[in-house]
C-alpha cells in the first residue's frame, strides 16, 4: 500500500531531491511515495535517488507503452522513445506474429508487442543474467526468455518463421560512453551501452544474421541515432533486406527497418 504522506512532508521530500539535482523533483517524490510500502522505505529510496541512482531502479518499475515494467539493478532502464520502435513494429505484424525481441534487457519491448498484438509467439534474449531473471518476470507465460549471446540463444527452430525481429542494440560509440550521464554510465550494464568504434559493432552482427531468421516478408528494427541511421541502414541493405529509416520528432527516436522480400 503507499504510504500517506502530509503536504509538507511530500515538499521536504521534493526539496531534498531538488536539492541533490533532481530536475523533476516533485514527480518523482510523488513516485516515491505511491512506490514505497513503508516509512523507511522512502528514506531509503529517497538516499538512492539522490546518491545517483536511476529514478526506475529506485522505484523498481518504469512506465512503458502503457505497462509497468520491473526494472531490477543493473538492469538497462527503458526509454521513452523506443515506444517509437513497439510502434513501427505492431504496423508491420501480421496476425498471428512469431517475434523476437534480442538484447531483450528487462523484456519490456516483447511485452509491450504481445500486449499490443492479439496472437503472437514471443521469444527473447539477452546475454545479461540479470537481465534475463528481469525479463521472465515481465514477459511471464507470454513467451519465452533464453540467455545467450544474440542469435546462438534461441531455438534453431526459430530459423526462417521470424516475421518481426526487435533488436534495442546498443549503439553509444565507445568513446561515447564515458560522456553519457551517471545514472546510465554507472548503473546500467556496459554492455546494454557500448556500440563498440562507430557504435553499430551489434548493430552490424544483427543485421548479418537476420536474413537467416526472418520468414519471408519478415523484418528486423533496430534504433539507432539520427546521425548514424545513414550508415545504419547501409548496414541493413548490405545484407540483402530492404533498408528504410523512419524518425519520430517528438521523442527524438530512429528506427532502421530492414525487410526479407516476401517471394
Amino acid at each position: 500500500m503507499p504510504v500517506p504522506l502530509s503536504p509538507s512532508a511530500l515538499s521536504s521530500l521534493a526539496a531534498a531531491l531538488r536539492a541533490a539535482g533532481c530536475v523533476f523533483a516533485e514527480d518523482e517524490a510523488g513516485l516515491i511515495a505511491a512506490t514505497a510500502d513503508h516509512p523507511a522505505d522512502i528514506d531509503a529510496m529517497a538516499r538512492r535517488r539522490a546518491a545517483g541512482h536511476p529514478l526506475e531502479h529506485v522505484l523498481g518499475w518504469a512506465e512503458f507503452n502503457g505497462l509497468r515494467i520491473a526494472v531490477d539493478p543493473g538492469v538497462f532502464v527503458p526509454r521513452r522513445r523506443t515506444e517509437f520502435l513497439v510502434e513501427r513494429a505492431v504496423s508491420l505484424a501480421p496476425d498471428p506474429a512469431v517475434v523476437v525481441d534480442l538484447c531483450c534487457g528487462s523484456g519490456a519491448l516483447g511485452a509491450a508487442l504481445a500486449a499490443a498484438l492479439d496472437r503472437v509467439e514471443l521469444h527473447a534474449a539477452d546475454v545479461e543474467p540479470a537481465a534475463v531473471r528481469c525479463a521472465r518476470r515481465n514477459i511471464g507465460e507470454r513467451g519465452r526468455v533464453y540467455e545467450g549471446d544474440l542469435f546462438a540463444a534461441l531455438p534453431e527452430t526459430l530459423r526462417g518463421r521470424v516475421d518481426v525481429l526487435l533488436a534495442n542494440v546498443p549503439y553509444v560509440p565507445s568513446e561515447d560512453v564515458p560522456l553519457l550521464p551517471a545514472e546510465a554510465r554507472v548503473h546500467e550494464p556496459l554492455v546494454a551501452l557500448d556500440g563498440g568504434g562507430d557504435g553499430l559493432d551489434v548493430l552490424r552482427r544483427v543485421a548479418a544474421e537476420a536474413p537467416h531468421w526472418l520468414a519471408p516478408g519478415g523484418s528486423l528494427l533496430v534504433e539507432t541515432s539520427e546521425r548514424q541511421a545513414e550508415r545504419a541502414a547501409q548496414a541493413v541493405a548490405a545484407t540483402g533486406l530492404t533498408a528504410r529509416v523512419a524518425t519520430c520528432e517528438e521523442r527524438y527516436a530512429t528506427v532502421v527497418t530492414g525487410t526479407r522480400a516476401a517471394g
